[in-house]
């Protein structure tokens, strides 16, 4: 009876201790959320505020957002960036995670390497735009210069005014501020598998490759969802980058991401509140549905096979019973 109430004793410091989580939580991002979603079938415009009117179809702003060729052309650039910076990022990141943890390999002062290669994750992207604001610029960028030189180029190049060369540009900082991170998480993951399956695998004669498709691999998949799905969920909230180094949209809205697009709607001309919110809860659904498809996706096949021949074998013994 005694150790109970110590227990609850106990509990008591550890509601205070989140109290302040709590009420952060509740004032800084669930009153906002709440709030959105309200606004979003409202009619709420401009920056001198009244009430709030609800409006008579509530459906209408997510209709307006739908029928917008330029919120659908944002939404596309975002996919489209977020892929060509996660393929190249997932791929890396894996193989510098197998290079470092390779025992056989030992690689040297590999804190050091580490470091470095998560070094740009720290940097501020304000930091980051300015600096390859710089290196691409034109016509006396580093870049172009140094492009010349070596004959790849005949001219300077104006990477932020041609489409394809403004987003490919956004799409590698991106890769280059993440892998990093990336390679971090990939380490942890590698490092948390039993080794006793590595050395099964030695002792069955398995080359370095073999082991890393048929061992690491099949191992990291929680960890590659993990990745996944936080990655996603970032790049679909991809906003500092384009919105700093090419001026919010580029050339065409090559550049354009969901999120600048919120942005240029809620704080940009006639301050379309209602019209922002509607586009940040469709970014949320979309969010919503493809890491909810990622999870079903990735789901332990193993695992739902037990859980039905337990099932199977449950009824069968309901109906020898019966």
């Amino acid at each position: 009876m005694k150790e109970k109430k110590s227990k609850n004793k106990y509990a008591k410091y550890g509601y205070l201790f989140s109290l302040p989580f709590m009420i952060t939580f509740l004032v800084f991002s669930l009153y906002p959320i709440i709030y959105t979603f309200m606004i979003s079938f409202s009619d709420l415009q401009g920056v001198a505020t009244g009430d709030i009117n609800m409006l008579s179809n509530p459906f209408q702003n997510y209709m307006d957002m739908f029928n917008n060729q330029t919120f659908r052309t944002s939404l596309q650039n975002t996919v489209v960036l977020w892929i060509s910076n996660f393929i190249p990022q997932i791929v890396l990141a894996t193989v510098l995670a197998a290079w470092f943890t390779n025992k056989q390999l030992n690689v040297k002062n590999s804190g050091f390497f580490k470091t470095l290669f998560y070094m740009p994750n720290i940097i501020t992207a304000a930091s980051i735009a300015i600096l390859f604001g710089a290196l691409f610029g034109a016509p006396t960028g580093p870049f172009n210069d140094l492009f010349m030189r070596f004959g790849f180029i005949d001219s300077p190049v104006h990477w932020f005014r041609n489409p394809t060369t403004a987003r490919a540009t956004v799409a590698f900082i991106q890769f280059w501020m993440w892998y990093g991170s990336t390679m971090i998480i990939m380490i942890a993951g590698i490092n948390g598998i039993n080794p006793a399956l590595f050395e099964a695998a030695a002792i069955d004669g398995a080359t370095g490759i073999q082991t890393f498709l048929k061992v690491t691999l099949p191992q990291l998949k929680p960890i590659v969802l993990f990745t996944l799905v936080t990655s996603f969920i970032g790049g679909m909230q991809m906003f500092d980058i384009p919105m700093l180094l090419v001026d919010r949209s580029g050339p065409d809205n090559a550049t354009l991401t969901a999120a600048v697009f919120v942005f240029n709607q809620a704080f940009g001309g006639a301050r379309l509140w209602n019209r922002a919110a509607a586009a940040s809860v469709i970014l949320f659904v979309v969010c919503g549905i493809i890491a909810g498809s990622l999870f079903f996706f990735f789901r332990d096949q193993d695992a739902i096979a037990v859980k039905k021949a337990k099932k199977k074998a449950m009824n069968a013994l309901k109906e020898g019973n019966a």
